[in-house]
C-alpha cells in the first residue's frame, strides 16, 4: 500500500542548508528563534533539556533525537542548573560551538541543523506533522545524521543527491519511529491509530477516486461519527479538508513538473473534469491551475469545451 509518510517527504524535496556541531559543559543555555523554519537536533553524548512554549520540558538523553517543524521560541539547556560559569557564553572550539564552560569536561555533544524544503506547499505539508517529534534512544538516526554532516562537509561528486536521499531517509525514519509517541494533532498521530492508517493510506494510493466520507469509514471499519470525529482529533483536520490539501499539493507538483495536461491532472487528483478542477483550484491556491503553471515556468495544455 502507499506510504504517506513517503510521499509527503518526497514533495517536501528536503535540503540541508546549516548544520554545526556542539556541546556544552557545566550550567550552560541556548535561548534561540528559528524564524518558523524546521530544527533537528542529535544528542551524541551526555543529556540537555529542551523547553518549547505551551509544552512541557523534555530531558533528552544520548542518541534522543528531535524535530521541530516550524521552529520559532526554543530553549536547550543543561540538565544542571547551579555552577560557577556563565550560562550564556558561546565559544568556538575546533570542529564545534561550546555553551557554558569554554575549559570544562563538556556534559552534552549534539548536532545540530535546520533544513529548507524546496517545495512551495511546504507550510501545509510540515501542517500535517506534529508540533514535534521526539525520538528517543534510536542510535540509527544519530548514524544518519553523521553521514548527513559528513556529505555536507566534503565536496565528492553527486554530493547533492547523496545529500538529498539521506535527508528524505533522515525524515522517514524519525517520523515512524516517532508515531507511537506523537502527542499534537498531525498526520504521524493518524497514522498511529490502526484504523486511520488504513484510511489515510487508501486516500494517498487512490487519490484519484471520489471519496465520500462515508466510504472511507467503512474502509477503517468505523462508523461515519465515529470515524469523523477520530480523524479530525488525531490529525487535526476534517477527512475531506485532509484530502483536498493533499490533492492541491499533488496538483501542483504536477503542474510544475508539467506531467500532464489540466484534464489529465484533473483526473489524476480525483475531479471529474477540467473545469471543476479549475475551480477547486483556484478556490485553494488564489489562481487558476494555468496561471499557477505559467508562474512556475511551465506551460500547459488547455482542453477546450471544458
Amino acid at each position: 500500500m502507499t506510504d504517506p509518510f513517503a510521499e509527503v517527504v518526497a514533495l517536501l524535496q528536503p535540503t540541508l542548508p546549516f548544520s554545526k556541531a556542539t556541546s556544552g559543559a557545566g550550567v550552560w543555555r541556548v535561548d534561540g528563534s528559528g524564524g518558523g523554519q524546521p530544527l533537528f537536533c542529535v544528542i551524541l553524548e551526555g543529556g540537555a533539556r529542551l523547553s518549547l512554549p505551551g509544552q512541557d520540558d523534555r530531558d533528552l538523553a544520548e542518541s534522543d533525537f528531535f524535530l521541530i517543524p516550524a521552529t520559532h521560541h526554543f530553549t536547550l539547556a543543561s540538565l544542571e542548573k547551579d555552577g560557577g560559569n556563565d550560562a550564556s557564553a558561546v565559544t568556538q572550539l575546533a570542529g564545534e560551538t561550546r555553551h557554558g564552560d569554554p575549559d570544562g569536561a563538556p556534559n552534552m555533544r549534539a548536532l545540530v541543523g535546520r533544513l529548507a524544503f524546496g517545495s512551495p506547499d511546504a507550510a501545509l505539508l510540515m501542517a500535517l506533522l506534529p508540533e514535534l517529534v521526539h525520538v528517543r534512544g534510536q542510535k540509527r538516526l544519530a548514524t544518519i545524521v553523521q553521514l548527513i554532516r559528513g556529505e555536507a562537509l566534503d565536496d565528492r561528486p553527486a554530493r547533492e543527491m547523496v545529500l538529498e536521499r539521506l535527508l528524505q531517509v533522515l525524515l522517514i525514519e524519525a517520523l515512524r519511529s516517532a508515531s507511537d509517541t506523537a502527542a499534537s494533532p498531525g498526520l504521524l498521530r493518524g497514522m498511529a491509530d490502526a484504523r486511520l492508517a488504513v484510511a489515510l493510506r487508501r486516500m494517498h494510493e487512490s487519490t484519484e477516486r471520489d471519496w465520500t466520507v462515508e466510504q472511507l469509514a467503512n474502509e477503517a471499519a468505523l462508523s461515519r461519527s465515529v470515524f469523523f470525529a477520530r480523524f479530525r482529533k488525531a490529525v487535526g483536520l476534517s477527512p475531506m479538508a485532509y484530502l483536498i490539501a493533499w490533492r492541491m499539493a499533488l496538483a501542483k507538483s504536477l503542474l510544475r513538473r508539467h506531467e500532464g495536461g489540466i484534464k489529465e491532472i484533473a483526473e489524476r487528483v480525483g475531479y471529474a473534469s477540467a473545469s471543476a478542477f479549475s475551480v477547486a483550484f483556484t478556490r485553494f491556491v488564489g489562481m487558476p491551475p494555468t496561471h499557477y503553471s505559467r508562474a512556475n515556468g511551465a506551460s500547459i495544455d488547455v482542453p477546450t469545451g471544458t
